[in-house]
């Protein structure tokens, strides 16, 4: 099985970096030190031009939770319309409620507004009181992918609940396997959850700037 390794970076330079180094695939963010916010306009319509392989726009205001005020909210459909009218790839994003489950009315309109880019709901899935029955919904959504550590700091501890969410997922969405993977522990982290896509800061080797 070809396995996809998806880097997250916070700048073009780190971004050709890591293609270089061998990522397949790019996450493309600010600031994440918090996490990862949403790039700027310029980052996104240079790495259009510039990167020769697919990336995704992180969709996040700020840092801190997944729940989010009406401005909040209406700044990520903004940034979505960005990135839909920059043809990038896809974009990522997270959207819980108060109680830690997902914002479905939030998250359907997102995805509908985003189409047909790519929608990936990232670590927010992390923080949801009942993983299993959120990735349930987030299929039912029609999420292309969930990028997860199982709902632990790592991908190791959470193995099984990763292995968990890739038997609800099926065939029709992917489980990108986040959480402390790395270029020196990948081997021991996919033997361990043997899903085709994962996603590290450093799963290439040390990219940044």
């Amino acid at each position: 099985m070809s396995v996809l390794k998806e880097v997250c970076v916070e700048s073009l330079a780190e971004a050709l970096n890591a293609v270089h180094a061998g990522a397949s695939r790019i996450e493309l963010c600010e600031n994440l030190a918090v996490g990862g916010t949403t790039p700027s306009y310029g980052t996104i319509k240079k790495s259009k031009e510039t990167l020769p392989v697919p990336f995704m726009v992180m969709i996040r205001p700020r840092g801190g939770d997944f729940v989010y005020t009406d401005d909040e909210f209406d700044l990520m459909k903004e940034d979505i319309r960005i990135c839909k009218e920059l043809q990038a790839p896809g974009v990522v994003f997270g959207l819980l409620t108060t109680s830690g489950q997902i914002d479905i009315p939030r998250t359907r309109e997102l995805i509908e507004l985003a189409r047909p880019m790519q929608i990936t709901f990232h670590k927010a899935i992390d923080e949801a009181t009942d993983i299993p029955e959120a990735t349930r919904q987030l299929k039912e959504l029609g999420v292309n992918r969930i990028l997860s550590s199982g709902g632990k700091p790592t991908a190791m501890e959470g193995a099984v609940m990763l292995k968990r969410m890739m038997e609800i997922a099926g065939k029709n969405m992917h489980i990108i396997v986040a959480g402390k993977v790395t270029n020196e522990n990948f081997e021991q982290v996919k033997s361990l959850v043997p899903s085709g896509e994962f996603h590290g800061r450093r799963l290439v080797g040390d990219i940044a700037l």
